[in-house]
């Protein structure tokens, strides 16, 4: 019989920071990304439009692709709020604090996205007391860092 082999906790978690992506509305990358505490999920968020408004995945359009504005650049052109950002927002500090985020992001073709987050959500990472931050390279390394050493990036 052959012996199955366990994902870790981070790979567990991982995947499932995968499957939240799918739900993005962002046309040129999806990211998903959740926050667990004692092995336990806290809360999820993925990339997409603020409430109410339009997204660009519905109206076909967005706004920084027509610009040809390079990733990591001019997020004030974003009608959409990122998965790390959802996934604090719909948390409460009480039950995340000391939690880990696991975040998994993909590019347009399918290929994996760099998971580092911005400094936006480095900053907020920290201000949720967030005690790690494991995320996805291109490469498919994970990666786990202190919300701490981030902010320095």
């Amino acid at each position: 019989m052959t012996k199955r082999i366990r994902p870790s906790w981070d790979e567990y978690f991982l995947e499932i920071a995968k499957v939240v992506s799918t739900r993005s509305t962002c046309l040129r990358r999806r990211y998903g990304a959740i926050i667990v505490k004692d092995e336990v999920i806290i809360s999820t968020g993925y990339n997409g439009s603020a409430r109410s408004a339009a997204n660009c995945l519905d109206t076909g359009k967005c706004r920084r692709q027509e610009l040809n504005v390079p990733s990591g650049e001019r997020y004030e052109l974003c009608v959409a709020v990122h998965a790390e950002q959802n996934a604090i927002i719909n948390a409460s500090l009480e039950r995340m604090k000391e939690g880990t985020i696991y975040i998994a992001g993909f590019e347009d073709d399918g290929r994996l996205a760099n998971g580092h987050p911005c400094l936006l959500c480095r900053r907020m990472i920290s201000n949720a007391q967030l005690s790690k931050v494991v995320y996805l390279s291109p490469s498919g390394e994970i990666i786990t860092a202190l919300p701490i050493d981030l902010l320095s990036l």
